[in-house]
Order: structure tokens, then sequence, then C-alpha cells
């Protein structure tokens, strides 16, 4: 059954994990694996917008949409130019903690966590990954759980 698998009673890592479920979870879940290999990929030079192409394959390019924790609305080419910015300059890893399916939209809470320069952060994050008829993302909703961040953290946000 898709999206049944192991409760999480302590934070483990996605990888730990991905093999226990099937269906839209996995495609999360293997969509996290890709956004952590690309977030380290994005260090080394050469590293550009056409670089996400191995993330797009899990997501519906031309209907997509992402409203981020500041209510941003973002297309998927807005999306990749914000990703590049922010991963050129970050460091993220992430811990799974539940994972839940409902028809064609999937609910994965993780501990986020990331340095940009000085500034480290640890959030609780919930993000909702909505697919269409295809089983290809097509919105994506970011809720998180955190402590004020400093001004200038939001720039990147402009």
């Amino acid at each position: 059954m898709a999206g049944i698998g192991p409760v999480a009673k302590v934070k483990q890592d996605v990888s730990a994990v991905v093999q226990h479920y099937s269906g839209l979870s996995r495609a999360v879940l293997e969509y996290s694996l890709v956004m952590k290999r690309m977030v380290d990929a994005a260090k080394k030079p050469g590293f550009s917008e056409f670089s996400w192409e191995p993330l797009a394959k899990f997501v519906a390019v031309g209907e997509f949409e992402r409203v981020g924790n500041f209510l941003e609305v973002m297309s998927w080419r807005d999306y990749i130019a914000f990703l590049t910015k922010w991963a050129t300059g970050s460091e993220w890893e992430c811990s799974f903690k539940r994972i839940s399916e409902s028809d064609r939209v999937v609910f994965l809470e993780l501990e986020e966590r990331s340095r940009v320069g000085e500034h480290e952060s640890i959030v609780n994050s919930c993000s909702i990954y909505e697919f269409n008829d295809l089983g290809k993302l097509r919105h994506l909703d970011i809720y998180l759980q955190m402590k004020p961040v400093p001004p200038e953290m939001l720039k990147a946000y402009a």
C-alpha cells in the first residue's frame, strides 16, 4: 500500500527510510534525496540553473507552483533561480520525522538544518506536495517552525 511505512520515533536519515515507502510518498522522499545531492553539488564550479534537471524529472514544470514560508509564490523557473542562489551559498541537511499520503497529496515532516554564512538554523518543516494525474509534482507548500531569522537573511526572498 502506498505511503505505509514505519513510524519514526527518532530522527532518521531520509536514505534510511525511503525503501519502506512506495507510490507518491516514495517519490517525495527520492525528491528530498536528489535535493540534498544538488545542494551539495552546488558548491562545485559550473553549477547553474541548468544543473537542477535531476530534480525537474519529478515536476510538472509548466504548471508547478511553490508557496513558501513567507507566502511567496514561485513558478518552476522562479524556484530554480531561488534554489541556485540559495544552494551555492548554503549547507543543508535534514532528518526524517514523518510522512503521510492521501489521494495525490503527500505531507512530509523533516527537521532541516542549514548554514548560510555564519547563520545556522534548525527548523521543523512540513512540506505538502500535490501531484497531477501523471504523478508529477504540480504544487508545493512549505511550512516552517523556527526561531526568527536576522533581517539580512530575508534579502534572498526579495
